[in-house]
């Protein structure tokens, strides 16, 4: 696609305010309450089944991204994965998108369509980030659009948060309530799985990265914000 991954600082901001507002106005549709967090209404299974329409039209616009021979499903490692701290896997046998089904399930749909991108031939985290983003928001559910959304604003805070710690807090107060409370999910799913085993296997996985070509470890995954701000730079959300 030809997207740049550099960006400034006042790209950034200028790119998350932008953000903020669209994640805000779906929230706003489905909750009809700035204060309460969304609840997906779908099963684990129904999620996946789902999850193959983002990609479908998707690759309507860009080809390169048609799934042919989806197979999506959970771990069987699930909860060994939540202490690991991972969302999923590509299974390297069978070329099967591997998730972690103990995940909040209104993030579930954007993890679930990561994993996919990586049945694609797309190894960078970066990328599949981005796609996973991108086949999210395209598909017609809203629940899957607000996790593409939800999800991608999380990681611009974050980066933010790497520049200047105050100046992302002073964003927080324009995040509905029911955002930040999903976000609150995300964390106490953290903590309640938290433990030395996740470090012991992020050094592994982040050394890993490095030895196939993906110089910045655990870091691609946040590059993605890069993809997001330049491909937005003339385009709407």
């Amino acid at each position: 696609m030809g997207i740049e991954k550099k960006y400034t600082h006042d790209e950034l901001i200028d790119f998350t305010k932008r953000l903020i507002d669209k994640t805000n106005n779906l929230h706003l549709q489905i909750t009809s309450n700035d204060s309460a967090k969304v609840v997906n209404p779908y099963s684990v299974e129904e999620i996946y089944n789902l999850a193959p329409n983002g990609y479908a039209k998707l690759s309507k616009k860009y080809p390169d991204f048609t799934f042919k021979n989806e197979s999506l499903k959970s771990s069987l490692i699930s909860t060994p994965l939540s202490y690991m701290g991972f969302g999923g896997y590509l299974n390297p046998f069978t070329n099967e998108a591997q998730v972690n089904c103990n995940l909040p399930l209104y993030n579930l749909p954007t993890t679930a369509c990561h994993e996919m991108s990586h049945q694609l031939g797309y190894a960078s985290e970066s990328e599949a980030n981005f796609i996973g983003f991108m086949t999210s928001i395209y598909n017609d559910d809203i629940y899957f659009q607000y996790s593409g959304y939800s999800f991608a604003l999380k990681y611009c805070i974050r980066n933010i948060e790497r520049f200047d710690e105050q100046e992302a807090k002073d964003l927080l107060p324009l995040i509905n309530k029911g955002i930040l409370l999903n976000y609150e999910d995300s964390e106490q799913f953290h903590d309640k799985y938290e433990s030395f085993i996740e470090d012991i296997f992020k050094y592994f996985y982040d050394n890993y990265l490095k030895i196939n070509h993906q110089k910045d470890g655990l870091k691609t995954y946040s590059k993605f914000v890069g993809l997001l701000v330049n491909y937005y730079k003339e385009k709407d959300l």
